[in-house]
């Protein structure tokens, strides 16, 4: 199956300026180039993206700017734990040029099954686009289950893929024989898109991928052709990526604009509450990225 929105897709930063107002240029340069890096497409206002800190005006003109900035498939973030609030921005969101909707499981709440299904319900009724629902159980404090997953592939015409981030590809295995053969998955944890990759995924929706975009092609290209030596070699390469985007003291997104700034690309820093980075984090991104360099001309 051609994958819908590509292979590689990008989680997206969102850009500060120093006094922590979004800024639209750096997030338009940052989107150029992630492109250039071998990006597919890109999601804007994710978890990565700091959406629980951005006010509806900030996240309507972030997918404007970034939709206008480049031609590859902008999917916008317009999920909440409010379901009025989610189909409100899903409407404006649709309007703005974005390829796709991402529609996250209401967190904090801790709604039914049935109250989960029915908040992405109607997000998909909000718009003709596709949407993606995203599952993300570390952070919004509930599973969606796989029966419910089944039934919004099944059941709902724009129910269109599955960013999964919750951890089971045992379980996703389950699921992705239950599921219409057009729905997709797509590996929400970089550490486990390899393994999902054998039970049907066609991409990854990552993180590391800002830095990593070129070797998460290689590693797709490798197992497609059924070189899973080369495909499991890449996915070595990118341990350390893994291990550097997130931890107890510096939870994403904080490291990757650490990564982002080391790199030139001028992001600033988190919005609190996620805080500032810690010491020593700039000397590591720099360090991580002179490994993967070494690593990737190693294979030349």
């Amino acid at each position: 199956m051609t994958p819908r929105f590509g292979r590689v897709l990008t989680a997206m930063v969102t850009p500060f300026d120093a006094r922590g107002a979004l800024d639209l240029d750096a997030a338009r340069r940052l989107a150029r180039w992630l492109v250039e890096q071998g990006n597919d497409g890109l999601v804007v206002a994710g978890t990565t993206g700091e959406s629980p800190t951005l006010s509806d005006d900030e996240k309507l003109s972030l997918f404007a700017a970034v939709a206008e900035a480049v031609t590859v498939p902008v999917i916008a973030g317009t999920g909440s734990n409010d379901t009025a609030h989610s189909v409100h921005l899903t409407r404006e969101a649709s309007r703005l040029g974005v390829a796709g909707i991402l529609a996250v499981c209401p967190y904090y709440n801790r709604p039914s099954q049935a109250g989960i299904a029915a908040h992405v319900r109607a997000m998909c009724a909000a718009t003709s686009l596709p949407v993606v629902i995203y599952d993300v159980p570390v952070r919004t404090g509930r599973k969606i289950a796989t029966a419910t997953l089944a039934r919004l592939a099944r059941e709902v015409p724009n129910a269109a893929a599955l960013k999964d981030a919750g951890g089971s590809p045992a379980e996703t295995a389950v699921l992705m024989s239950q599921v219409p053969a057009s729905f997709e998955l797509l590996s929400g944890d970089d550490n486990l898109t390899l393994p999902f990759l054998s039970v049907g995924a066609t991409g990854v929706i990552g993180v590391a991928t800002h830095w990593t975009a070129a070797d998460h092609q290689e590693m797709f290209a490798a197992w497609e052709r059924g070189d899973t030596e080369t495909a499991r070699l890449v996915n070595e390469r990118l341990l350390e990526s893994f291990a550097f985007e997130t931890g107890d003291e510096n939870p994403n997104p904080i490291p990757t604009k650490v990564m982002m700034n080391h790199l030139g690309l001028g992001v600033g820093e988190a919005r609190l509450p996620m805080g500032p980075p810690p010491p020593g984090l700039a000397e590591r991104a720099a360090t991580v990225m002179a490994n993967l360099v070494a690593a990737r001309a190693a294979r030349r």
